[in-house]
């Protein structure tokens, strides 16, 4: 038994005349016959009933067609899949990410990838939250860290650690010593994200700055964490950042107090297509997962 003769086979179903079957196959008539007498003979079954007047299916013949379909739907998946693997083995792999994620673990992802697929292009996207979900959901990249919430049923998404939040300040302008003086800096000039660029992690500040008491005075606004972080080591104010900013931040001048009374978080996540079933994406989140954060 050959693919052809289960096409063939399938055309006769669907159409239900050898003449119709065989023009819609490109084919003459007698050799599309004597291929359905053959598969019969093969299996041992007769699979439609012919007359003068018309052509129909057994009720083996009703089986057999359904369980052909569904072979065919099978390999066109498993086609469609071994393309897919293929491409991910030779081809490019695209991860986007949040500003605030420190670059290191970053680097130790893609070094980590590279020894696995060396013959894989990865790039690498900075890139908010919101842009990463529509990336995402357009097969732009293959995977994403955000903060979330996030609301697609396209995307899976993993939780990879929560993230505190902390003061960030110049040393030399602002004088704090605990959490207890944060109330102390509602005339501050404050530095945050853009609205538009990162509405829910906008209100979260907000939500912060209300639990100490006060609105803050937001006179600058950047997409970056890394900008707003020079930007307050420049004098022009001072900002809540995530906490793992703070401790991946080495910089002298500036000084970091924790906000621990407020117990608010921030779930950093690992997003992918539901779709994708690639062994690098496995892998990168696998590592990402067990990363020491």
């Amino acid at each position: 038994m050959e693919l052809r003769h289960l096409k063939y086979f399938l055309a006769v179903a669907e159409e239900l005349n050898f003449t119709k079957a065989a023009e819609k196959l490109f084919i003459s008539q007698p050799p599309l016959s004597r291929q359905i007498i053959e598969l019969e003979e093969e299996i041992q079954a007769k699979l439609f009933i012919r007359n003068n007047k018309k052509v129909a299916l057994t009720e083996a013949g009703k089986y057999f067609e359904k369980e052909v379909r569904e072979l065919f739907q099978n390999l066109e998946r498993i086609s469609v899949k071994t393309k897919k693997i293929a491409q991910n083995v030779s081809g490019e792999f695209r991860i986007a990410y949040i500003s605030s994620i420190y670059s290191a673990v970053i680097s130790k992802l893609i070094k980590h990838l590279k020894e696995q697929f060396p013959y894989v292009n990865f790039k690498l996207f900075e890139v908010s939250t919101t842009k990463q979900i529509d990336a995402l959901e357009q097969g732009k990249i293959e995977l994403g860290i955000i903060r979330s919430p996030i609301k697609s049923p396209k995307i899976k998404s993993q939780l990879w650690f929560q993230d505190g939040f902390s003061v960030v300040y110049n040393k030399s302008l602002i004088q704090i010593n605990s959490e207890k003086e944060i109330s102390n800096l509602k005339d501050e000039t404050f530095v945050f994200f853009n609205k538009d660029y990162a509405p829910h992690y906008h209100e979260v500040l907000l939500e912060l700055c209300a639990f100490y008491g006060f609105t803050p005075k937001v006179v600058h606004e950047a997409n970056n964490i890394n900008s707003i972080v020079q930007l307050v080591k420049n004098g022009l104010g001072i900002s809540i950042v995530p906490s793992n900013i703070a401790t991946n931040n080495q910089d002298s001048e500036i000084g970091f107090i924790e906000l621990k009374k407020v117990n608010l978080f921030t779930d950093v996540s690992l997003i992918t297509s539901k779709e994708d079933d690639s062994e690098i994406t496995k892998s990168a989140v696998a590592f990402l997962l067990n990363f020491k954060k």
